[in-house]
């Protein structure tokens, strides 16, 4: 009989992780500019779906030979805070393996975001993350001098090497906590099913492109409980050697807040699913809950 221990493999595991992230991750980057003036405007967008005191969590599953178990849980906290003076949304995403997990690879993850409250553009991105004995941290810094978006990066590795490195781009980048946040006030009335959109995102080594592509409305039941919404669909989808993956599924509330309430993760070792727990403290009504 095949372990958990045989199957998982590190590779594997940390891009479930980046999956959740982004998740907990769905975003519109062509549709979101709005016109204005400056680079810091242009990256930024009008919130409407998210509110200082909001909390969600979430359980997430890795399946072995068809069984579906619980391997840990993330949450995700925004709060109203400063960011060097300027006033900002602090949102953190923390995830947890649990006990059947940590006897096969440690997971410990804390990712932290400042956007500003006024446009939601990208201030500041940490992640510092455990998996297994090893331990790192991206940091990024970003600035919108002269019209373009630059990015100052600090890697520090799992041998503990520091890693510096400046970067400018014409258009606008972002991490995937702000992109996130970003992407919960597009307008998806006019998307039309297979509709594609690019997504840029960095980290503090490259910018990686991917999309995502609409498949359109379904509705969801979250298991175990009478909690059942409307929801619009995405697919994550990535350029790897010379093929298009779907690397993620998700489905999103269609109302106004845009939660996450169901992902579906396709891995090289198998599938991972990650389902809405609890949420408080949301903006406005859920109007995509069926009653």
């Amino acid at each position: 009989m095949t372990t958990m221990k045989n199957t998982v493999n590190v590779m594997g595991v940390t891009r479930l992780r980046w999956m959740v992230l982004a998740v907990v991750l769905f975003t519109l980057h062509s549709s979101l500019f709005v016109s204005s003036v400056g680079a810091q405007s242009q990256c930024g967008i009008e919130n409407k779906a998210f509110q200082g005191g909001e909390f969600l969590t979430y359980d997430l599953y890795f399946n072995w030979k068809f069984v579906w178990v619980k391997v840990g849980t993330a949450s995700m906290s925004t709060v109203k805070s400063t960011y060097q003076g300027q006033e900002a949304f602090r949102t953190s995403l923390i995830t947890r393996g649990n006990s059947k997990l940590d006897g096969v690879f440690v997971m410990r993850d804390t990712l932290l975001s400042y956007c500003s409250t006024k446009d939601l553009s990208p201030l500041y991105h940490r992640k510092g993350a455990r998996e297994g004995k090893r331990y790192y941290v991206d940091e990024l810094w970003y600035t919108y001098p002269r019209g373009y978006s630059h990015v100052k990066m600090h890697a520090i590795k799992s041998n503990g090497d520091h890693r510096w490195q400046e970067k400018e781009y014409k258009d606008c980048v972002y991490d995937m906590m702000s992109i996130f946040l970003r992407a919960r006030n597009f307008d998806a009335s006019t998307m039309k099913k297979g509709d594609v959109i690019p997504m840029p995102i960095t980290d503090a080594s490259s910018l990686k492109n991917s999309w995502l592509k609409f498949r359109g409305k379904e509705t969801f039941k979250i298991d175990g409980t009478n909690e059942k919404f409307r929801c619009l669909v995405f697919s994550f989808i990535e350029h790897e050697g010379d093929k298009n993956k779907e690397l993620i599924r998700f489905y999103v509330t269609d109302d106004q807040n845009h939660i996450p309430v169901r992902l579906d993760m396709f891995l090289s070792f198998g599938s991972a699913k990650a389902f809405l727990k609890g949420y408080q403290g949301v903006r406005s009504e859920m109007t995509s809950r069926i009653k």
